[in-house]
């Protein structure tokens, strides 16, 4: 072992051990590249019509990360602003988790190169793949880490380059994926702020969303992707909302992964709410995976569409198959 590290030995985040009754999102932040790819670029590549785009998925633009705009440097920046968002500290922080599907190479993970970025030390840092679904199942585990007294400060960052992973000459991926990041403070709270989740998978119909090979290519059976998400995930939102012991109703907003507009618009219909506000952060954002659910989250904030408190039912679902919902209370 190298004497120097052996003197020194590991550092370690300070022992919390202590649980709470509740945990809460206190900051918000986002990271969305700079170049903006409208439909007359993105159809030109895949050989359909920008209106063929509008129709069937709902998306006018889209952004498209730069070579310096990595999983992780964007994920830094989104870290960065939620922690300015609440006045939070990087010595507030004792895990980070990076809800990801792109990072370049299986190892090193990212959320470790995410901390370090932003000066954080000696906490844990992990990846999270549920796809699509990723930010609501890191949040899950965010609300478990504090409850239990294991974390005092968990930052969950979903952060995406779909466009690696995607040939733009495939209609059914390229003009629909795209890249950015959002991240979420949770801490403890006296209160319940995140609430039980409502998760799952469905294993069986993992090929439909998949990428073969470690040099593939994203391949997605949209149609039956569709069928899958409008026909058998309702019961998941309602479950969601009842674990909050709330109606649907009774919230100020609905925020779906943001698959494309016409399983959003399905999927509101559905909940059968018609005042709750829904979120369609893609018709300018495209799908970016993990990072959409908190994206979308960012931008009804920032719109103010939603205020401090209200009620809002996430909702992540995609590859794998997986899928997980919760309500929580807008920071």
């Amino acid at each position: 072992m190298n004497e120097d590290l052996k003197s020194r030995g590991a550092a370690v985040a300070p022992w919390v051990g202590v649980p709470s009754p509740g945990s809460r999102i206190s900051g918000l932040g986002a990271y969305r590249p700079a170049e903006v790819v409208n439909n007359q670029s993105a159809s030109a590549a895949a050989g359909v019509s920008a209106q063929w785009i509008s129709s069937r998925v709902g998306i006018e633009e889209r952004r498209h990360a730069s070579e310096a705009e990595t999983v992780v440097a964007m994920a830094i920046a989104a870290g960065k602003e939620a922690l300015a968002d609440c006045g939070a500290s990087t010595d507030d922080i004792d895990v980070v988790m990076l809800a990801t599907c792109s990072m370049p190479s299986p190892m090193p993970n990212g959320a470790a190169q995410v901390a370090v970025g932003m000066g954080i030390s000696a906490v844990a840092g992990f990846d999270l793949n549920a796809a699509c679904s990723g930010f609501c199942h890191g949040l899950a585990v965010a609300d478990g880490l504090v409850r239990a007294g294991s974390a005092r400060g968990v930052l969950v960052i979903g952060s995406e380059r779909m466009t690696d992973w995607v040939s733009p000459e495939n209609r059914d991926t390229g003009p629909i994926f795209a890249d950015g990041a959002a991240a979420a403070l949770v801490v403890p709270s006296a209160d319940t702020s995140i609430f039980p989740v409502a998760w799952g998978s469905a294993g069986a119909l993992a090929d439909l969303i998949q990428i073969p090979g470690p040099t593939g290519r994203m391949e997605m059976a949209g149609r039956k992707v569709f069928r899958w998400a409008t026909a058998e995930l309702t019961g998941v939102m309602q479950a969601a909302c009842e674990r909050a012991r709330l109606r649907p109703a009774d919230l100020r907003a609905f925020v779906p992964h943001q698959a494309n507009l016409r399983i959003i618009n399905a999927l509101s219909q559905s909940l059968d709410a018609p005042n709750v506000v829904t979120a369609t952060d893609v018709i300018n954002a495209g799908n970016t995976s993990a990072a959409s659910v908190p994206l979308a989250l960012h931008a009804l904030r920032q719109s103010g569409q939603v205020d401090r408190g209200d009620p809002v039912l996430l909702f992540g679902f995609g590859a794998g198959l997986s899928y997980a919902a919760q309500v929580v209370l807008c920071p």
